[in-house]
């Protein structure tokens, strides 16, 4: 991983070559620039990771040069420090009121600058991380609704069926870094029908027995779609065995009881929440009332006890019927009684 790159803007040369030598020692990379305009001109060149700049200095001060930096969409983020010697208040407040990310008052020491500098670093790199995460996770979804979007009867399935199991898994008490994992394998759970037919997906009548062995196949090719992606591994068990049974009657590998994945378990109540409750070409729109029995029915049979136990508490308490109520746009028509 290269070196990340600050950028120092300070017309005292001394006190420019001392904050260089000091933040070079640590590892950095460092770029310097007499005032505002020397430093976006360095800038054309090379984004800083880290900009520190003084505030009075000729040419383009402290406050133009900020201004400047963050009208541009691609340095929007970079974390900026004003270093100044003027501490009065009213400088304090006009860096902050800009924006910047912090404000550090001139002399300081070694351990005040890095401090200030890893500290400011480490915040950008979280901040970026979830930016990349959040950009990936809707790319995911976009890419799983591209399923939806060839029939009006199925669109949000995507969402829906994500936020239904994690209510359950939240209810079963799961930590959030796993709540991550269940999140991408619930809006993948159906990416393998993107090869299906549509004449076989969407067919108003029963499937034929060779239209079910093609339908039957979409677990597995969506577990072998993201299986060499290393962020979505975790996913792959949701995938490949979601339609598998509590048991031992699902498809496509037979597994029953503690063998399923206890995401593809979760996974497999939730999908069946939305299909129940969502009205399709082939199948009226259930009640609430109705799914809510008919899937603590099937508790020890298609689904894991636990998971029922879990879905039973949070119907009761009224947290499905508020995220039915709340799915603006839903296309499915749902019968509240």
């Amino acid at each position: 991983m290269p070196n990340e790159t600050i950028l120092i803007v300070e017309d005292n040369y001394i006190l420019r070559d001392g904050l260089r030598e000091m933040l070079s020692y640590e590892g950095f990379d460092v770029l310097t620039a007499a005032n505002g305009k020397d430093a976006l001109q360095e800038m054309s060149g090379l984004s800083p990771d880290l900009i520190l700049s003084d505030i009075a200095m000729p040419e383009m001060d402290g406050f133009d040069f900020f201004h400047a930096v963050r009208s541009q969409p691609d340095w929007v983020t970079i974390p900026f420090i004003f270093l100044t010697a003027r501490a009065e208040r009213e400088d304090v407040l006009t860096g902050k009121n800009l924006g910047a990310e912090d404000y550090l008052v001139k002399p300081l020491s070694r351990e005040e600058l890095v401090t200030a500098v890893r500290a400011r670093l480490v915040r950008s790199r979280q901040i970026r991380m979830a930016q990349l995460k959040h950009a990936y996770q809707a790319s995911l979804t976009a890419l799983a609704n591209a399923i939806d979007l060839r029939d009006r009867y199925t669109r949000g399935h995507v969402e829906r069926v994500t936020a239904y199991a994690l209510t359950l898994a939240t209810e079963l008490g799961w930590p959030g870094w796993q709540l991550e994992h269940l999140r991408f394998g619930a809006i993948l759970h159906d990416i393998g029908k993107i090869h299906i037919n549509e004449t076989t997906l969407f067919k108003p009548t029963p499937l034929t027995a060779e239209e079910w062995v093609e339908m039957k196949k979409h677990p597995i090719t969506g577990a072998e779609m993201i299986k060499d992606i290393p962020y979505l591994t975790p996913a792959v068990p949701v995938v490949r065995h979601h339609h598998e049974r509590w048991d031992g009657r699902g498809y496509p590998d037979e597994l029953a009881g503690e063998d399923i994945p206890i995401g593809a378990r979760i996974v497999a109540v939730a999908d069946t929440f939305d299909a129940l409750t969502t009205e399709r070409p082939y199948s009226r729109a259930h009640s609430l009332s109705e799914t809510y029995e008919e899937i603590l029915s099937c508790s020890g049979k298609q689904y894991d006890p636990r998971v029922v136990k879990a879905f039973k508490k949070a119907f009761n308490q009224g947290r499905f019927q508020a995220m039915v109520e709340n799915q603006v746009g839903r296309p499915a028509k749902v019968y509240q009684n």
